[in-house]
């Protein structure tokens, strides 16, 4: 009976003990990522002849980025992540001239998600501080502003590393930006 008992409680805090590590991945983190962005662009009332104006097109893009995990709960995340984006380089037809926009983008978002064990699935929620350059035979321009940032993702950690694929979405004006990435991260 004695041997029940005592192996009862080391089964117990075994199982405690991987309780704990499933919320110690809290503090700073940094990491990166690659992935493809893909740009849609329309304005149906440009500034010349009425014309409409479609423009989609995809490049490679990467981010690098830096947070703090809070940990508050075990199998819970809720962090606060900042990142800077370069979406690429972009080019299209308009009214059958060639056209080129470049896009980067710093982003601050909050995170929640859940361990599921070493996988963990999270979304995010925040804003992105965009510019954008225009070029084209009528002419270069710029534009930047702010506006929300979506996303989803998951990730599989061991120990301090995780790896980490996600989805972004980021409406931009009349820009719509959907940007799907892979990356790591590493917890301090």
């Amino acid at each position: 009976m004695k041997w029940n008992v005592w192996f009862l409680l080391i089964a117990a805090a075994c199982g405690m003990s991987s309780v704990a590590s499933a919320g110690s991945d809290s503090g700073v983190y940094i990491g990166g990522s690659v992935g493809t962005a893909e740009v849609d662009y329309s304005d149906d009332d440009p500034d010349f002849d009425n014309l409409d104006i479609d423009f989609s097109d995809d490049d490679n893009a990467y981010k690098v980025f830096a947070g703090y995990n809070f940990g508050l709960v075990p199998f819970l995340n809720l962090a606060v992540e900042a990142s800077y984006i370069n979406f690429g380089k972009y080019e299209d037809e308009i009214a059958n001239v060639k056209s080129k926009v470049e896009l980067d983008a710093v982003t601050l978002s909050g995170l929640l998600g859940f361990n599921l064990g070493p996988v963990g699935l999270f979304g995010k929620a925040g804003v992105v501080n965009w510019d954008g350059d225009f070029k084209s035979p009528f002419g270069n321009a710029s534009e930047s502003g702010t506006d929300p940032a979506y996303g989803v993702g998951a990730k599989v950690q061991i120990g301090s590393f995780a790896v980490r694929a996600e989805y972004e979405m980021f409406d931009l004006d009349n820009f719509d930006v959907d940007y799907y990435s892979i990356g790591a991260s590493y917890t301090f």
